[in-house]
C-alpha cells in the first residue's frame, strides 16, 4: 500500500501548493512506477541502509510531517524527533509485525509518534492491549482499493487458463491468494482442503486453485495432505503470478476463501470482492475489517471445519445471495475514500500547509 500513499499525499499536497518527499530502502531509483507519483518526487537507494538512514533524516528534519511505512523504520523517526521534536511523527501499522509487545527502548520509540494508522481496528485493539499504545494515538486507516485494477466486468473465464488448469465450465472454482511458506502457516488453506474431503460427496465439480509462491518445504507437506484425503485432482497450484495476471485468475474464481488467522487487512478480500466474488473469510483478525464485520461476506472460525464447510456450501446453495454489495464496497474501499481519509489526518496533526516526507521500506 506504500505506493498509493504515496500517490494519495502527492495529490493531496499538489493541491495545497505543497510538497512530498518519497524515500524507499529497498528500491532502485530507476523502480518508480509513475502511474502512482512522479519520479521526481520519489528517491530510492537500492539497500544502501545507512545512506538511507543519514538521508531521510536529513529530509526528515527539514519537514512538518514524516510518514514511516513500516515499523522498523522507527529508529529513522525517532532521531527525526529527537532533533526535530514539533515534527509529527505517523507511522504506519500494517498487521502482524506489531502484534507483539514493544518493550525498552522499540516501545520508547514507537510511543514517540503522534499517530500510528492501524490498517485494522483489530491492528489498533492489539497495539492497545500488548504495548499500551494510548487509543488517543491510534487510528485506523483501512487499504483501498487500486484505482488502475482491470475491468473485468461481464468477461467470461478464459479459456487457455481453464485448459492449463485443466478446468471445465462445470467447475466451481473456490481460489485463495497466499504465499505458502512453512513458517507462515496462518492463511487458512490447510481448513480449506480438509473441507473437501466431505465437500465433493456432494459437489464433485469443486476445485481449489491457490495462487501464489510456494517454498518446497511447505509444498510437500501439502502434497501429502493432498494424497493423504485423494484429493489430487481437486486441489490446483497455480505459483506465482504476476498482477497483469491477476484479474484473469479471479475470474476463474467461484468463491473466494482465506479464513486466515493473522491478516493484518487482506486487501485479496476487497480485490476478490472487486470482481464480485462472494467472500469466506477469517473472524480472528483484520479480516473482519475488509468485509466491514460480515456486511460483504461470510466471516467463520477459522479453525472449525463444519463452519468453513457450511459457508461454502451457503454461497453454493444460492450464490446469488451472497455476491458482495458493490456500493458498500466502494464506498469504504475505493481510492477517493483512501485519499479523502488521508486528507483528514494530515488536516489534523498539523494546521500549517504540511511539506511531507514519506519514507518507506519496502519488503527484501
Amino acid at each position: 500500500m506504500s505506493k498509493l500513499a504515496g500517490k494519495a499525499l502527492h495529490e493531496l499536497c499538489v493541491e495545497s501548493g505543497d510538497v512530498v518527499s518519497i524515500y524507499s530502502m529497498y528500491d532502485e531509483q530507476n523502480e518508480v512506477d509513475e502511474k502512482y507519483f512522479p519520479a521526481n518526487i520519489f528517491t530510492g537507494f537500492g539497500i544502501k541502509k545507512l545512506k538511507f538512514i543519514q538521508a531521510s533524516v536529513r529530509k526528515g528534519l527539514k519537514n512538518n510531517v514524516v510518514i514511516l511505512s513500516h515499523v522498523n523504520l522507527l529508529l529513522v523517526g525517532y532521531l527525526i524527533k529527537l532533533f526535530s521534536p514539533k515534527t509529527k511523527l505517523v507511522l504506519m501499522a500494517h498487521g502482524i509485525e506489531v502484534w507483539k509487545p514493544f518493550t525498552g527502548y522499540k516501545k520508547y520509540m514507537l510511543l514517540k509518534c503522534d499517530k500510528i494508522l492501524a490498517v485494522s481496528k483489530y491492528t489498533a485493539s492489539v497495539l492497545m492491549r500488548l504495548s499500551q499504545v494510548p487509543e488517543t494515538k491510534l487510528q485506523a486507516l483501512n487499504n483501498c482499493l487500486d484505482p488502475f485494477l482491470q475491468d473485468l466486468a461481464n468477461k467470461e473465464k478464459d479459456a487457455g487458463l481453464l485448459k492449463k488448469y485443466h478446468l471445465s465450465k462445470e467447475d466451481i472454482v473456490l481460489m485463495t491468494v497466499a504465499r505458502l511458506a512453512a513458517r507462515e502457516r496462518y492463511k487458512g488453506y490447510d481448513i480449506v482442503i480438509e473441507s473437501f474431503q466431505k465437500l465433493r460427496e456432494t459437489y464433485p465439480h469443486l476445485k481449489y486453485l491457490i495462487v501464489g509462491k510456494y517454498d518446497e518445504m511447505e509444498k510437500d507437506r501439502l502434497d501429502k495432505m493432498i494424497e493423504k484425503y485423494q484429493l489430487k485432482d481437486q486441489v490446483i497450484f497455480a505459483g506465482f503470478i504476476p498482477d497483469a495476471k491477476l484479474a484473469d485468475h479471479f475470474n476463474l474464481a467461484d468463491i473466494y476463501i482465506m479464513p486466515s488467522e493473522k491478516e493484518g487487512f487482506g486487501i485479496v478480500f476487497i480485490e476478490a470482492m472487486y470482481y464480485n466474488k462472494p467472500v469466506i473469510a477469517g473472524n480472528k483478525d483484520g479480516s473482519t475489517d475488509a468485509l466491514l464485520g460480515g456486511k460483504l461476506g461470510l466471516l467463520v472460525n477459522p479453525k472449525s471445519t463444519a463452519e468453513v464447510m457450511d459457508a461454502i456450501s451457503k454461497i453454493l446453495t444460492d450464490k446469488k445471495q451472497f455476491l458482495p454489495d458493490q456500493k458498500l464496497l466502494i464506498d469504504n474501499f475505493s481510492y477517493p475514500v483512501y485519499k479523502n481519509k488521508w486528507k483528514g489526518i494530515l488536516n489534523n496533526l498539523t494546521r500549517l500547509q504540511p511539506t511531507v516526507s514519506v519514507i518507506i521500506r519496502q519488503h527484501e
